[in-house]
Order: C-alpha cells, then sequence, then structure tokens
C-alpha cells in the first residue's frame, strides 16, 4: 500500500485526538430526584453513545486517507510486440510484365500486399518504391490506408511514372530501408523486398556487407523474387544471413500464399509489461458511506439530550 500524498497522513492525529477525548471525557453529573430508587450506571447505553459520537472522528480519518491518494499495483499485464515491416517494392520497367490474371507484376505484388495487411493487424507497416533512385511513399505506421491506397499512383504503366525508377539497384534501396528500419528503437524489424531483376550494385561483396549491418541491426529480410528467371545469388545471401528467405511464386495465387508463409514465419512476440500503479479508492469510499450512514441514523436516538 502506498500514497501519492502521504505527507497528508500526519493530519490522522485530528481524529485520533477526537476518539481520545469521546471516550475518556467525563461528562456533567445531574442529579435527579428520585425517591427511593435504585438506578444503574447506564454503562451500556453511554458505550453505545459514545461509539455514536466516535463516527464523525472515523469519517474524518477515511477522508484524510481518500485525500492522501490511496495506490496499488495492478497486475502484471502481457502486449503484443510491435513488428515494423518495410515493404520495398521495385517499379522499374520490367514490372509491367504479365503475371497471371492479375495483369502484371506490379499489380499482382500490390493486391498480395494488401492481404498481408490484414494478417498482421497492430503492426506498423511502411511503403518504399525503388528502382534507380529510392522513393519513401509511406512512413511506418499502424495506419495502413495510405498503403491500400498507394498502387495507382506508383504504377509503372502511368505516363508520369519517374523516368528514374526505371531500373534496378536493390542494394540502394535495402539501404534506405534499413535507415527508415533503425530509426525505430521498440519492436522488431522486417523488410519484404518484392522485385524481379538483378542488380548490380549488390556484386563485388556488397550484397554480404548489406546483410552483415542488416543482420546487425536485427532486421530479417524476406525476398520475393517474382519473376521466372533464377533468383539473383546475392538476394539469396542477403536473406539467408539476416535470418529470412527467398521465395519464387508462379502466379498470384502462389503469391499470395508466400505472403501467408511469412506471416507464419515472423510470429507475433508477446511480452509481460511491469505492474503500474493506480488509484484505490473503492475500499476506502465504501467505508466512508458505511460509517457516514451509521452515523446518520444513529442521531435518532443514540446522543446525549440536550439538558
Amino acid at each position: 500500500m502506498s500514497f501519492t500524498h502521504p505527507w497528508i497522513l500526519l493530519f490522522l492525529i485530528v481524529p485520533a485526538s477526537l476518539l481520545v477525548w469521546v471516550w475518556r471525557r467525563e461528562g456533567g453529573h445531574v442529579v435527579l430526584p428520585f425517591d427511593h430508587g435504585v438506578q444503574s450506571r447506564g454503562r451500556i447505553w453511554g458505550t453505545l453513545v459514545n461509539l455514536a459520537q466516535s463516527l464523525p472522528a472515523l469519517i474524518l480519518a477515511v477522508v484524510l486517507l481518500i485525500l492522501s491518494g490511496p495506490q496499488q499495483l495492478s497486475a502484471p499485464k502481457t502486449r503484443r510486440v510491435l513488428t515494423n515491416i518495410e515493404f520495398c517494392v521495385d517499379v522499374s520497367a520490367s514490372m509491367t510484365a504479365g503475371f497471371g490474371d492479375e495483369g502484371t507484376r506490379y499489380d499482382a505484388s500490390m493486391a498480395a500486399i494488401n492481404k498481408f495487411l490484414d494478417y498482421r493487424e497492430g503492426d506498423a507497416f511502411g511503403l518504399t518504391f525503388f528502382g534507380n533512385e529510392v522513393l519513401h511513399w509511406v512512413p511506418l505506421t499502424t495506419d495502413v490506408s495510405a498503403i491500400k491506397c498507394a498502387p495507382p499512383f506508383m504504377d509503372p504503366m502511368s505516363p508520369g511514372h519517374p523516368y528514374w525508377l526505371g531500373g534496378t539497384e536493390i542494394g540502394k534501396a535495402l539501404r534506405a530501408c534499413r535507415e527508415v528500419l533503425i530509426s525505430r528503437e521498440q519492436g522488431d524489424r522486417m523488410i519484404v523486398l518484392v522485385s524481379d531483376g538483378y542488380s548490380f550494385d549488390l556484386g563485388n561483396g556488397q550484397d554480404v556487407e548489406i546483410a552483415e549491418k542488416l543482420k546487425a541491426d536485427g532486421i530479417v529480410v524476406y525476398a520475393i523474387h517474382i519473376a521466372a528467371s533464377e533468383v539473383p545469388g546475392p538476394v539469396v545471401n542477403i536473406t539467408g544471413l539476416t535470418g529470412g528467405e527467398v521465395f519464387e511464386p508462379e502466379n498470384p495465387q502462389a503469391l499470395e500464399t508466400v505472403f501467408q508463409h511469412i506471416d507464419k514465419m515472423q510470429e507475433t512476440r508477446l511480452e509481460r509489461t511491469a505492474a503500474e500503479s493506480m488509484d484505490d479508492f473503492y475500499p476506502y469510499s465504501l467505508a466512508g458511506l458505511i460509517l457516514l450512514g451509521s452515523s446518520t441514523l444513529s442521531l435518532f436516538g443514540l446522543r446525549f439530550t440536550p439538558w
């Protein structure tokens, strides 16, 4: 048991003094002219009256306890550990190739991502588009509406598609996504890379260097190679070294299954939170109401007559 304002408890000496005065005082003796009468000392009634007159002092003590702010510790709870997931989507010209009945590779990728958002409710998602340059489209947020509305704006087939997004530089994109994720101090970190091509900026050991930095920062990379060609070796190295995996879906249905598999691999973690201090007014308020009601009822009879 603890109190927010423990110094108020010092004033409990006031109701304590009142109780001592009620029980130790000596009232004035009244001589009544009863002839040949034998009267008892009335100790039982005196005790009942003293109890009734002690109630106001007890009510004052309860008020002081409430004003001191009684606290209690809440029960420890568990909460979901947030996972920060950054989607890194290739929007180069090759992503306009057909892919099943979903249209282009880009269309199928964004459709699968939108479904994946529903699997991981409560996590933080970010969206990064890349080609020769990197464009952070949606910052990490638990509000996924912006990501779901993004596909039409960055479609590689749109007339206004930026020319500087025509190539594929996966290394630059992963470095940029790493900067976004390490800005978040709390939660797990994950990158979902969606691409269909080979990246020249992952050669000469650059893939291992990037993977080591990602691993050191606790970032897991999952890659989805959405093309019929063989998965580039550097991408396999990065996913393997960071604890992730690379997938090769052959159609939109397989692509959706891949995202379901990623969801199962990156399990949601729960952590126990420490107990928190919270107000504990209930027992004191209940005691105060009982004492107040008893004191009010006692005024109907349990009191000394004024004469």
